[in-house]
């Protein structure tokens, strides 16, 4: 597989369905453990993705922080690099983003990779920092 922005979220952007606010919205990330899942391309919400896949659990994700939209260039989303604290669980071969919305059957899911800098990640109890990429994480 390869890096995606998922099909759900291309739709909500050309205005089907309920759209994601990228800088309003609280967004986290994850990894994911692609021996117990595989994120695809249509998956629509988190309940998507298998909880023994997740690293950390959804309650522990962390939101991304201090999020712009157009800063570092027109259409460009970016963030502030992302802690996961203290990252224990399994070996992970996917990052994802997903808009929290306390439900998981409405959490939708927005983007994933597994080419990326420090994959696959094996958390051993320590802090784990993604560095987004200078020229932002997504771009319209």
């Amino acid at each position: 597989m390869a890096n995606f922005v998922t099909n759900s979220f291309r739709n909500m952007e050309l205005g089907t369905g309920t759209r994601v606010d990228l800088d309003a919205d609280t967004i986290k990330g994850m990894f994911v453990d692609q021996a117990d899942d595989t994120p695809a391309v249509t998956d629509d919400f988190i309940d998507d993705i298998l909880s023994a896949a997740r690293v950390p659990a959804i309650g522990s994700c962390p939101s991304l922080g201090s999020k712009t939209i157009g800063s570092v260039g027109v259409g460009v989303f970016d963030a502030a690099d992302t802690v996961f604290t203290a990252l224990t669980g399994d070996q992970s071969e996917w990052l994802i983003l997903f808009k929290d919305t306390a439900s998981e059957p409405t959490s939708d899911v927005i983007c994933a990779w597994d080419t990326a800098t420090g994959l696959p990640l094996t958390p051993n109890g320590a802090d784990v920092t993604v560095v987004w990429a200078a020229g932002g994480i997504l771009q319209s």
